[in-house]
């Protein structure tokens, strides 16, 4: 395929309607999160790129600022809660009781192939009952 042709083919799937996007990034939760979402993006790539310096480089691994790209995530991590008004000890309490449901006594692989979507799904919208 010629890269004009693809890069033509391609737009035909792009959301255009961008008034509609424009008028939803408006929205100061909207705004916060693709903040939040981005920054986290970052950190992550810059998280991993001192483990493929490791890796495939043979860079030594420097500890400290790993730690520190683990308290930038954080801080993303926080403002997307805040801007969800969501409570983050909540949500790691939840994440942790969603992994007991997937992993009973421990991580198996069987337990990964076989996740009971439906009961993870109702923990995270706190129903008591899964």
């Amino acid at each position: 395929m010629q890269p004009d042709i693809y890069q033509q083919l391609a737009e035909l799937t792009e959301n255009q309607d961008f008034t509609a996007i424009f008028q939803r990034l408006l929205d100061t939760k909207t705004v916060r999160l693709a903040h939040a979402a981005q920054g986290m993006s970052t950190e992550v790539g810059e998280f991993t790129d001192v483990l493929k310096k490791w890796v495939f480089y043979g860079k030594p691994v420097d500890e400290v600022n790993l730690e520190e790209e683990l308290g930038d995530l954080m801080w993303y991590v926080a403002e997307a809660a805040n801007a969800l008004g969501a409570d983050l000890g909540k949500i790691m309490a939840t994440n942790i009781d969603k992994l007991r449901a997937r992993y009973p006594d421990r991580f198996t692989e069987f337990d990964a192939r076989n996740r009971n979507l439906d009961a993870e799904r109702k923990i995270l919208e706190g129903d008591d009952n899964a």
